[in-house]
């Protein structure tokens, strides 16, 4: 009775593949998330929680958004400071608009450094967190303040 119990025990265990050979460390999967494979934004938060989740208020003034008070980077107005900017003989971009400006600003922050501020304290890695709907209505927000901030 114990052998015909044990023998079908053995029949029902899951079925074993045939090993393919080693496999490369590559092909498998991480197990364990890193902080570059997750998002800060998807975009489809209002404008709000976009500055807020991406950390923006840490580092700039930006006006309309609660607790944006940092003083690392330049204020975000840019409806007044964006085309100065643009005009700004050491600026090398290729932005045509504010809207680009911004866009290109937290892409690739080492095009144009607003002068007065620290290189390289903007992250390089932003651009690549943020996606495409939330950089445009981060743009879109950016390129109308005209706020009350003191502006470089």
């Amino acid at each position: 009775m114990g052998l015909i119990l044990l023998y079908g025990l053995w029949t029902l265990r899951a079925p074993q593949r045939p090993s393919a050979g080693p496999v490369a460390a590559s092909t498998v999967a991480p197990t364990s998330l890193t902080a570059e494979m997750i998002p800060l934004v998807s975009g489809d938060e209002p404008v709000v929680e976009i500055f807020t989740k991406a950390g923006c208020p840490v580092c700039h003034v930006i006006p309309g958004i609660p607790g944006a008070n940092g003083q690392v980077g330049p204020a975000l107005t840019l409806g007044v400071t964006g085309g100065q900017r643009l005009a700004d003989p050491s600026y090398r971009g290729r932005a045509a608009t504010v809207h680009e400006y911004v866009v290109e600003s937290v892409v690739a922050p080492s095009v144009f450094v607003v002068p007065g501020y620290p290189e390289r304290t903007m992250p390089e890695w932003y651009g690549a967190k943020l996606s495409a709907l939330a950089l445009e209505k981060i743009a879109g927000y950016l390129e109308h303040q005209t706020g009350t901030a003191t502006v470089p």
